[in-house]
């Protein structure tokens, strides 16, 4: 046997091509029943799939309402403004008020089907550049094949919640995948943009935790500070400031849902001065407080 050492990849071909790398990662994956979804203004830095088995579930984007349909899932970009409700129960036109709780297989879902609304979420990221794309919601009909996926997970949902095995997280990513292939060129236009603002974005990535400086990073490409945030602004449709704001909030979500530290040390890490200073920020961007994200008490 001869171990062949000169193709690096093991292709043959000498014609180089060029692929897009989509780091998917899993935040949170759940099967709920909603007596409560009244949430208003929400924002947050993560991708998010829902899906209603039962009609009775709006979502609103600015002045645009989707009454959500059972034969539609629903795609909702980082950064997005937008407002959740259970029309059977709806009570509160401000704040973030919701009543649920998962269900197990020790629930008959008939039974809950005429009261409550029976929702299915994930949250996820996909890396540089797609957790950036323009605020949306897209509504992507749910075919046969998405649809024998979704039973598969939601079924093992029931039956587990929280050690999931290799084969779950596969289909899962799988059907995540196949759902975002749908979107069209909305998702796929983010990837025309300039290599130096790319440059930029990818630092801010790996150096989120400091405080970041427009002079800064306008050297890093070469650029005077007020010319770079003017690119900037053209490229990403947000200010170079409000950018590294949004990062590094994504990133507090990220530790407040995969970590024990406090908000002190999110803060502090994040390159805040004080406790205070990172309140605020996290609630202008995100619409709620860091404490009442922590707890988990949002859907």
């Amino acid at each position: 046997m001869k171990f062949v050492k000169e193709l690096g990849s093991g292709d043959p071909s000498i014609n180089n091509q060029q692929f897009i790398d989509v780091k998917l990662k899993l935040l949170c994956c759940r099967y709920w029943y909603l007596d409560l979804w009244d949430c208003h203004d929400m924002v947050f830095p993560f991708w998010r799939i829902y899906w209603n088995k039962n009609e009775g579930g709006e979502l609103k984007l600015q002045e645009e309402v989707y009454k959500m349909d059972p034969n539609y899932l629903y795609i909702i970009s980082p950064f997005t403004s937008f407002s959740t409700r259970f029309l059977k129960n709806h009570k509160h036109n401000s704040g973030i008020h919701v009543s649920g709780k998962n269900l197990t297989q020790l629930h008959k879902e008939a039974d809950y089907e005429d009261k409550s609304l029976i929702h299915f979420f994930t949250h996820f990221k996909l890396g540089t550049p797609f957790d950036n794309v323009f605020p949306g919601i897209f509504k992507i009909e749910l075919t046969d094949h998405l649809k024998e996926r979704l039973v598969y997970i939601t079924d093992r949902l029931r039956l587990e919640n929280y050690d999931f095995k290799l084969t779950f997280n596969l289909k899962l990513q799988s059907f995540i995948q196949e759902v975002l292939s749908n979107i069209g060129p909305q998702l796929w236009k983010t990837i025309n943009i300039d290599p130096r603002v790319l440059t930029v974005h990818r630092y801010i990535e790996r150096s989120v935790g400091e405080k970041l400086s427009n002079s800064e990073l306008a050297s890093l490409v070469n650029m005077a500070p007020n010319s770079f945030a003017r690119l900037f602004k053209e490229e990403m449709h947000i200010t170079l400031h409000s950018f590294i704001q949004n990062r590094k909030i994504a990133k507090a979500c990220e530790l407040f849902e995969h970590s024990n530290e406090s908000i002190e040390s999110v803060s502090y890490n994040l390159g805040f001065s004080d406790r205070y200073h990172f309140s605020r920020v996290f609630k202008s961007i995100t619409g709620i407080s860091p404490a009442v994200y922590k707890s988990g008490r949002y859907t």
